[in-house]
């Protein structure tokens, strides 16, 4: 089934890139097994090399482990969706963003967008270790920030979920539909412009 089900996920592209951006995927079934410290180290590394206006690096991760304490609060930010999947997780983790430049206070206007990079390369290096993450936006970041001791001064972005992949039978059915469909992407024509809705190519 694992076989199988990575075969259904990798994505088709166009034109030819690198195999690593095909395989990524999020998935919702997570077995429990927990992952190591250095492995954790290692994915959250790569975050730190995302390019960032002014180098402010303005993405801080709060990360979880199930059986403690913050990954009950971060679970129990989410909404109950989320929470029916996300309950075999072995690492929640949640993304904030500085909402100002330390160097003089202005407003970082592209703080989120920065965090995103940074999230899109801990998704990359955990996919390389044979994981998977899987980014979510439904939580409700009030709860989550105040059960963390966020600082004013940053917002919540998402949570994610971070593990190996389980069975797809461990799910509902909705999701496990989800699960097992085939991944698709816009045509580049319908992204990438000349001119305003005109295709570049």
């Amino acid at each position: 089934m694992n076989q199988n089900l990575d075969q259904v996920k990798h994505g088709q592209s166009e034109v030819p890139v690198e195999d690593l951006f095909l395989r990524r995927w999020s998935p919702r079934a997570f077995l429990e097994t927990s992952i190591d410290t250095d492995t954790l180290k290692t994915i959250f590394s790569a975050g730190l090399w995302a390019a960032s206006s002014f180098n402010e690096q303005p993405w801080r991760f709060v990360i979880g482990r199930k059986g403690d304490a913050v990954w009950e609060r971060i679970f129990g930010s989410l909404n109950s969706p989320n929470q029916s999947w996300t309950k075999s997780a072995p690492v929640l983790f949640a993304s904030f963003a500085k909402k100002t430049f330390s160097q003089n206070a202005a407003a970082n206007r592209v703080a989120q967008h920065d965090v995103g990079a940074a999230s899109a390369q801990i998704s990359l290096q955990a996919t390389i270790l044979g994981l998977h993450t899987h980014g979510m936006a439904g939580f409700d970041p009030e709860k989550l920030s105040k059960s963390l001791g966020v600082p004013e001064d940053f917002e919540a972005v998402a949570c994610w979920a971070l593990g190996y992949r389980g069975d797809p039978e461990m799910l509902n059915e909705q999701q496990k539909q989800m699960e097992l469909s085939p991944r698709g992407r816009k045509a580049i024509a319908e992204i990438l412009f000349s001119e305003w809705g005109s295709s570049a190519f």
